[in-house]
C-alpha cells in the first residue's frame, strides 16, 4: 500500500517525501506555519516558512528565528515536493498549505472560516485528493450570523454604556479577534483602548503593512477614570483580574463563537456574550469541503467523531486524526498572556 502523501506523528503532520512539518507542536527540522497562532506556531523548530503577514507576529511571539515567508498563490519546492499558500480567511496571514506531489494534491486547512471580514484574505478553496480539515464548530447548533449584525449589536450596546457613563469591555484573542473587533466599531460612539498585549500584537501587524483604527495604548500613567463611556479591549486572560477591576462602572462583554451555547456568557461572567467566530459554522465547513471536490477529509480538531460521522454518512471517506490544536485558537482564550500595561 503506498505511504499518504502526509501523515501524522507524534510531531505533528508529517511529509515523508518532503522531509517537512506542517504546524508541528515538537521541534522539527523545517516547520510550514498556516498561522501564527501559537497551538500551530510554536517555539523550537530549526526553520520555518509561513505567509510574510505572519512574519513580523512571529516575530514577536517567538523571538529571532530562522522565517522565510510567501505569498498566497507562490510556489515552493521542498525536496521535490511542491508547497503553495492559498488564504484560509482565518486571520490576518492565515494560509491553507497545498502540498503536490507525483500529481496527488493535499490541501492542509489550518483553521479557517468563510465570511470575508474585510480584514483577512476572503477563503479560497483549492481542489485536491485530501483535506485535512478543522472541525471546531462542526455540529449542527453553531449557525453564525453576519458579522454585520453582531457589529450593529456590540455598537449599540457600546452606545447604552457610554450614555449611561460606564466603561466597556470587550474580550477577544490578541491576535484575530482583537482586529476585528476594532474594525467592526463605530468610533462616532467614543474613544477605544487597548491592553499592552493587543496593542504589541497592533505593532507587529502594522510592520507588515496591514492598516488598523486609531486605539489608545492603555499605560501605567493612563487616568483609569478617562475609560468612562469608552471601549476597552482585552485578551481573555484580563477577565477578573486586578487590571481589570481598575476601571470604573464596567460593563463586560466577550466575542466568541461558544458564545452560542447556552450558559457559555454566565459561565465567563460577562454582561453580554456576542457570537462572533474565526472559525467556520456547520454549514460553513461542509461548504468548504465540497469544494475542493476531494474524495478524503481527514479531521484534526474540535467535533472530530460526530463530524466524520456526518460525513461518512453523505459519501465522503472522513477520518480523524488527533492532533495538539486547539490550546489558543479554541476560543476559550490564549494559553499564555503576559500582563503588559
Amino acid at each position: 500500500m503506498a505511504q499518504a502523501l502526509l501523515q501524522f506523528n507524534d510531531k505533528g503532520i508529517y511529509c515523508a517525501a518532503g522531509d517537512f512539518y506542517i504546524d508541528p507542536w515538537k521541534p522539527v527540522e523545517r516547520a510550514v506555519i498556516t498561522h501564527a497562532h501559537s497551538d500551530h506556531a510554536r517555539w523550537g523548530h530549526k526553520h520555518y516558512l509561513a505567509h510574510h503577514l505572519s512574519r513580523e507576529v512571529m516575530y514577536y511571539r517567538l523571538g529571532d528565528i530562522s522565517l522565510e515567508t510567501m505569498e498566497y498563490g507562490e510556489r515552493t519546492t521542498i525536496n521535490g515536493v511542491e508547497v503553495s499558500f492559498y488564504p484560509a480567511g482565518h486571520i490576518i496571514g492565515s494560509a491553507q498549505v497545498r502540498v503536490e506531489y507525483k500529481g496527488e494534491v493535499w490541501v492542509a486547512s489550518g483553521d479557517y472560516k468563510l465570511e470575508d471580514d474585510g480584514l483577512s484574505a476572503p477563503f479560497e478553496p483549492v481542489k485536491c485528493h485530501t483535506f485535512i480539515s478543522e472541525c471546531t464548530f462542526g455540529m449542527p447548533v453553531y449557525k453564525w450570523r453576519p458579522q454585520r449584525e453582531i457589529f450593529s449589536d456590540i455598537n449599540e450596546w457600546w452606545r447604552f454604556n457610554a450614555e449611561e457613563g460606564r466603561t466597556t469591555v470587550i474580550a477577544g484573542y490578541s491576535l484575530g479577534k482583537a482586529q476585528r473587533i476594532m474594525q467592526g466599531l463605530d468610533l462616532s460612539i467614543g474613544s477605544v483602548y487597548l491592553h499592552g498585549v493587543i496593542a504589541n500584537t497592533n505593532e507587529a501587524l502594522e510592520r507588515s503593512g496591514i492598516r488598523l483604527p486609531q486605539a489608545e495604548r492603555i499605560t501605567t500613567d493612563f487616568k483609569r477614570e478617562q475609560a468612562r463611556g469608552g471601549l476597552i479591549i482585552c485578551p481573555p486572560s484580563a477577565v477578573g483580574s486586578p487590571w481589570m477591576r481598575k476601571f470604573p462602572a464596567v460593563s463586560f462583554g466577550y466575542c466568541s463563537g461558544w458564545m452560542a451555547i447556552r450558559g457559555a456568557k454566565r459561565r465567563r461572567a460577562a454582561d453580554r456574550g456576542f457570537v462572533l467566530s474565526d472559525h467556520a459554522d456547520w454549514d460553513g465547513l461542509i461548504e468548504a469541503i465540497g469544494a475542493t471536490e476531494c474524495e478524503s477529509v481527514c479531521l484534526t480538531h474540535g467535533s472530530t467523531a460526530s463530524f466524520s460521522r456526518y460525513l461518512r454518512e453523505i459519501g465522503y471517506d472522513a477520518f480523524e486524526a488527533e492532533t495538539h490544536y486547539g490550546m489558543e485558537d479554541d476560543e476559550a482564550g490564549e494559553t499564555k498572556v503576559e500582563e503588559v500595561v
